[in-house]
């Protein structure tokens, strides 16, 4: 169950959780609230309602906005790294290996809960803390990305990483544009599309060792 829906199923005021349950209802609810006003416009209030509990008891869990935040982003930002070093992982052929990468972070993207919102696209990144967050997960997503192009092409640390950042910065700006512009294309054809693109240029770095199909 996710957070959000564990909002959902708590939301009532007077019921008892166990604290990991209600930090994970209280996130939830966090989340809905920071996704649909961005972060200057929410208030812990509008939070504590939206959870079904009073302020003390979120001022239990979390000591502010900015604490809450912080959380929340360091969730989805675990989120997505996780999402990305699964689909790396998830075969051994590189064009599907491409197509599963680029697939995930469209799957994130599209997650109803719109956390991507807060990685992607926050009204704090002129919070220290938020900016290093963001900037941390990119650059794990690309280093995973570029040992897997390292490994199989044999180019150099700093050309798989530029190749990299590339790759993840194409998936995440593509796959918001694919969700805020309505596009009439399903998103397995929208990745099939994309995949293609990058596909034509990494497939011209012969494989390290073998020959390039």
């Amino acid at each position: 169950m996710s957070a959000i829906e564990q909002t959902e199923a708590a939301r009532p005021r007077g019921t008892r959780l166990p604290r990991r349950a209600r930090r994970n209802q209280l996130l939830g609810a966090a989340q809905e609230v920071f996704v649909a006003q961005g972060y200057h416009s929410a208030a812990m209030d509008d939070i504590a309602e939206r959870a079904g509990v009073s302020k003390p008891v979120l001022y239990q869990h979390f000591p502010g906005k900015l604490e809450l935040y912080l959380a929340l982003l360091d969730q989805h930002c675990e989120s997505l790294l996780q999402a990305v070093v699964t689909a790396l992982a998830s075969t051994t052929d590189n064009k599907l290996r491409v197509e599963a990468t680029m697939d995930a972070y469209f799957a994130y993207v599209e997650d109803e809960g719109g956390a991507f919102r807060l990685v992607f696209e926050s009204d704090l990144t002129n919070e220290p803390a938020v900016r290093e967050r963001v900037d941390r997960v990119s650059l794990q997503c690309a280093e995973a990305i570029s040992d897997v192009i390292a490994g199989d092409t044999g180019l150099s640390k700093d050309e798989s990483m530029l190749l990299a950042v590339g790759l993840g910065g194409v998936s995440q700006v593509v796959a918001r544009y694919w969700l805020s512009s309505g596009s009439s294309i399903p998103r397995d054809t929208a990745v099939q599309l994309l995949t293609s693109l990058a596909w034509r240029g990494i497939a011209g770095f012969p494989l390290h060792g073998a020959e390039q199909n």
